[in-house]
């Protein structure tokens, strides 16, 4: 979509002060944070301080500048794309919520009746609460160009303002507000009489908000399907993001409850440190190397790598726990205690079994993955030892031709090669 001259540099103006605006709130968030932090953790310990400390004090917030900055950027040099409008909004929507919600806190928790306008704090952050995830949704629909996958869409689209507004309305009418403080504060906008509206329509809004999400994340396999060329490489960025945070999820809350630890496990934080990191910092920097950059990056050299050595790492850490235990029982068995002997022993055979194992791996995902290109790699390695023993230049030139078809599939090829004996 082009844009005029003064419409680009209007937008541009416009994304820039709406990104400084935003700086205003989480700076107004981070001070806020800091001065009600000991009384807010105070209580906590272990773990749970852990988690209020890397989620809570870092990550969340990380989200406000990370998105607002790519939104701005990415709308101020493609304004027509809604993508990185809707960025931006998902980063103010954070900010203000950030910033009024500890406010509230201040207000009427940690210092109670401290600071002024605190209902009104609180009663901004309980209206934001409800649309929080309408931007980052649309983001899915639209993504990368900024246009829904076709108007089949537009009924998914709608769907999502009208359940957010829904949530907004039973908010404003309903009889409490606190922007996720413990204290309940009447609200100032309620309507008498509207109670059981306000909850219906709240109960309508927690329950179809989820539903559509998944339908949005559905658009971007739909989206992928019908993509080629430039806006599949597009679709990776935010699919390889995507991955990584549902893999870090499942980590983190399958295994706790069922298998491998309990719940308040620290592989667990960790593993949902990684996902809350990915959907705070990861996607945003996906969309923007998508929108703009995509064409510079080799998203699938990224990829492979990735599933090479995510491979890699979870089978020696397996070969390594199993060897370790095996080695203990061993000794046990046979000197009635442990011995450190095991641990070394399976360091020994973990360096012995890395190479192997990677050039095994590296080539099981080049098969399954990316055959064409594994096939031309045979086809080279195949024809680099036939040239070494070929003298015939009539053979030589059909292989030569022979490796081009095979691994470029042009339409035509031929080879014309210059007689020596002509000059220059």
């Amino acid at each position: 979509m082009s844009v005029r001259l003064p419409a680009y540099r209007a937008a541009s103006r416009l994304a820039w002060s709406l990104w400084c605006l935003v700086m205003v709130f989480f700076v107004a968030s981070l001070v806020l944070r800091l001065w009600n932090g000991s009384a807010l953790t105070a209580s906590l310990e272990g773990l749970d301080y852990l988690e209020e400390i890397i989620w809570w004090d870092v990550l969340i917030p990380a989200a406000i500048p990370a998105y607002a900055t790519i939104g701005a950027v990415t709308s101020s040099r493609r304004p027509g794309n809604r993508v990185g409008w809707l960025c931006l909004a998902f980063g103010a929507l954070l900010a203000v919520s950030e910033a009024t919600w500890e406010y509230a806190a201040r207000a009427f928790e940690v210092a109670p009746g401290s600071l002024p306008a605190g209902v009104f704090s609180a009663w901004i952050a309980s209206v934001i609460n409800p649309v929080m995830l309408l931007p980052f949704t649309l983001v899915l629909l639209l993504f990368p160009d900024g246009r829904l996958p076709s108007r089949r869409w537009r009924f998914v689209a709608w769907a999502v303002v009208a359940i957010a507004g829904l949530g907004m309305l039973s908010v404003v009418v309903g009889p409490n507000v606190g922007g996720g403080i413990d204290t309940e504060i009447a609200n100032p906008t309620r309507i008498e009489g509207l109670e059981t509206v306000a909850g219906v329509a709240n109960g309508i809004s927690f329950l179809a908000l989820p539903i559509l999400l998944l339908a949005s994340v559905a658009s971007v396999f739909v989206r992928w399907r019908r993509a080629g060329g430039g806006e599949r490489q597009q679709m990776k960025w935010l699919a390889y993001v995507g991955a990584i945070i549902v893999v870090a999820v499942l980590v983190g809350v399958g295994p706790q409850r069922v298998f491998f630890f309990g719940e308040g496990s620290y592989l667990a934080f960790l593993a949902l440190s990684v996902g809350i990191a990915g959907i705070a910092i990861g996607t945003p920097v996906a969309i923007g190397i998508a929108i703009l950059r995509y064409h510079l990056y080799d998203i699938d050299i990224i990829i492979n790598r990735t599933l090479v050595y995510g491979l890699l790492t979870a089978m020696l850490a397996m070969v390594y726990v199993g060897s370790v235990i095996g080695l203990q029982y061993g000794f046990r068995a046979f000197t009635g205690g442990g011995s450190q002997l095991a641990v070394v022993a399976s360091t020994l055979v973990i360096a012995a079994l890395f190479n192997p194992l990677r050039r095994r791996t590296q080539d099981f995902i080049d098969r399954r993955f990316y055959r064409k290109k594994y096939d031309a790699q045979q086809v080279l390695a195949v024809f680099s030892a036939r040239l070494r023993d070929e003298t015939d230049l009539d053979r030589l030139n059909e292989d030569l031709v022979g490796v081009v078809r095979g691994t470029m599939q042009p339409e035509h090829v031929s080879l014309w090669l210059r007689d020596p004996k002509e000059g220059r």
